[in-house]
Protein backbone atom coordinates (compact mmCIF):
# COMPACT_ATOMS: atom_id res chain seq x y z
CA UNK A 1 0.00 0.00 0.00
CA UNK A 2 1.25 3.48 -0.76
CA UNK A 3 2.60 5.39 2.20
CA UNK A 4 0.53 8.53 1.60
CA UNK A 5 -2.69 6.49 1.66
CA UNK A 6 -1.61 4.82 4.90
CA UNK A 7 -0.80 8.24 6.37
CA UNK A 8 -4.30 9.46 5.47
CA UNK A 9 -5.86 6.39 7.10
CA UNK A 10 -3.71 6.99 10.20
CA UNK A 11 -5.00 10.54 10.42
CA UNK A 12 -8.64 9.48 9.98
CA UNK A 13 -8.27 6.86 12.71
CA UNK A 14 -6.73 9.46 15.03
CA UNK A 15 -9.50 11.98 14.31
CA UNK A 16 -12.33 9.49 14.78
CA UNK A 17 -10.83 8.08 17.97
CA UNK A 18 -10.24 11.54 19.42
CA UNK A 19 -13.76 12.67 18.59
CA UNK A 20 -15.28 9.53 20.09
CA UNK A 21 -13.20 9.74 23.27
CA UNK A 22 -13.82 13.44 23.80
CA UNK A 23 -17.47 13.79 22.86
CA UNK A 24 -19.26 10.45 22.56
CA UNK A 25 -17.98 8.09 25.25
CA UNK A 26 -20.01 8.27 28.45
CA UNK A 27 -17.85 5.93 30.55
CA UNK A 28 -16.97 7.70 33.85
CA UNK A 29 -13.60 5.91 33.94
CA UNK A 30 -12.40 7.78 30.87
CA UNK A 31 -11.11 11.19 32.00
CA UNK A 32 -8.20 13.39 31.00
CA UNK A 33 -7.43 11.51 27.79
CA UNK A 34 -5.59 12.97 24.81
CA UNK A 35 -5.25 10.98 21.61
CA UNK A 36 -1.70 11.64 20.44
CA UNK A 37 -1.37 9.50 17.31
CA UNK A 38 -2.55 6.37 15.53
CA UNK A 39 -0.65 3.69 13.67
CA UNK A 40 -2.49 1.45 11.22
CA UNK A 41 -0.90 -1.74 9.91
CA UNK A 42 -0.17 -1.86 6.19
CA UNK A 43 -2.95 -4.42 5.64
CA UNK A 44 -5.49 -2.17 7.47
CA UNK A 45 -6.37 -5.03 9.85
CA UNK A 46 -5.05 -3.50 13.09
CA UNK A 47 -4.80 0.02 14.47
CA UNK A 48 -2.95 1.18 17.56
CA UNK A 49 -4.31 4.40 19.01
CA UNK A 50 -1.79 6.06 21.33
CA UNK A 51 -3.31 8.03 24.20
CA UNK A 52 -1.88 10.18 26.94
CA UNK A 53 -3.68 10.07 30.28
CA UNK A 54 -3.16 12.75 32.92
CA UNK A 55 -3.37 11.65 36.51
CA UNK A 56 -1.96 9.10 38.91
CA UNK A 57 -0.85 5.62 37.95
CA UNK A 58 -4.11 4.16 39.32
CA UNK A 59 -6.18 6.65 37.32
CA UNK A 60 -4.22 5.77 34.18
CA UNK A 61 -4.87 2.05 34.66
CA UNK A 62 -8.58 2.71 35.26
CA UNK A 63 -8.80 4.90 32.17
CA UNK A 64 -6.97 2.35 30.02
CA UNK A 65 -9.38 -0.34 31.24
CA UNK A 66 -12.31 1.89 30.23
CA UNK A 67 -10.76 2.56 26.82
CA UNK A 68 -10.21 -1.15 26.26
CA UNK A 69 -13.89 -1.74 27.01
CA UNK A 70 -14.95 1.00 24.59
CA UNK A 71 -12.68 -0.07 21.70
CA UNK A 72 -15.62 -1.74 19.93
CA UNK A 73 -17.60 1.50 20.02
CA UNK A 74 -14.68 3.43 18.54
CA UNK A 75 -14.30 0.73 15.91
CA UNK A 76 -17.97 1.06 14.95
CA UNK A 77 -17.52 4.84 14.56
CA UNK A 78 -14.50 4.14 12.42
CA UNK A 79 -16.53 1.76 10.22
CA UNK A 80 -18.98 4.58 9.48
CA UNK A 81 -16.16 6.91 8.43
CA UNK A 82 -13.86 4.61 6.43
CA UNK A 83 -14.78 3.24 3.03
CA UNK A 84 -12.28 0.38 3.05
CA UNK A 85 -12.98 -3.31 2.78
CA UNK A 86 -11.72 -3.93 6.30
CA UNK A 87 -12.17 -1.90 9.45
CA UNK A 88 -9.06 -2.01 11.61
CA UNK A 89 -9.26 -3.69 15.01
CA UNK A 90 -8.65 -0.82 17.46
CA UNK A 91 -6.21 -1.20 20.36
CA UNK A 92 -5.46 1.62 22.79
CA UNK A 93 -1.84 2.04 23.92
CA UNK A 94 -0.60 4.34 26.67
CA UNK A 95 1.79 6.91 25.17
CA UNK A 96 4.64 7.68 27.54
CA UNK A 97 6.11 10.39 25.28
CA UNK A 98 4.40 13.35 26.91
CA UNK A 99 5.21 12.09 30.39
CA UNK A 100 8.87 11.68 29.42
CA UNK A 101 9.03 15.14 27.83
CA UNK A 102 7.60 16.73 31.01
CA UNK A 103 10.22 14.89 33.07
CA UNK A 104 13.03 16.07 30.78
CA UNK A 105 11.75 19.66 30.96
CA UNK A 106 11.70 19.42 34.77
CA UNK A 107 15.28 18.14 34.83
CA UNK A 108 16.47 20.93 32.53
CA UNK A 109 14.71 23.54 34.67
CA UNK A 110 16.34 22.12 37.84
CA UNK A 111 19.76 22.15 36.17
CA UNK A 112 19.30 25.79 35.10
CA UNK A 113 18.25 26.79 38.61
CA UNK A 114 21.25 24.98 40.09
CA UNK A 115 23.54 26.67 37.57
CA UNK A 116 22.07 30.09 38.40
CA UNK A 117 22.47 29.46 42.13
CA UNK A 118 26.09 28.37 41.66
CA UNK A 119 26.89 31.47 39.59
CA UNK A 120 25.17 33.71 42.13
CA UNK A 121 27.37 32.24 44.89
CA UNK A 122 30.48 32.84 42.79
CA UNK A 123 29.43 36.43 42.10
CA UNK A 124 28.96 36.02 38.36
CA UNK A 125 25.98 37.69 36.66
CA UNK A 126 23.19 35.25 35.76
CA UNK A 127 23.15 34.06 32.17
CA UNK A 128 20.40 35.33 29.89
CA UNK A 129 18.61 32.23 28.51
CA UNK A 130 17.58 34.14 25.37
CA UNK A 131 21.09 35.39 24.55
CA UNK A 132 22.96 33.64 21.74
CA UNK A 133 25.64 31.21 22.79
CA UNK A 134 29.18 32.49 22.86
CA UNK A 135 31.32 31.41 19.93
CA UNK A 136 34.10 28.96 20.73
CA UNK A 137 37.68 30.24 20.44
CA UNK A 138 39.32 29.72 17.05
CA UNK A 139 41.26 26.48 16.57
CA UNK A 140 45.06 26.81 16.57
Amino acid sequence: MKSHRLARVNEVVREVAAEAVLFELKDPRIKGVTVTRAEVAADLQHAKVYVSVMGTEAAQKLTMHGLKASAGFVQSRLAKRLTTRFVPHVTFVLDEGIKKSLEIARLIREAQELDAATKAKAGEPPADPDAPAAEPPPAP
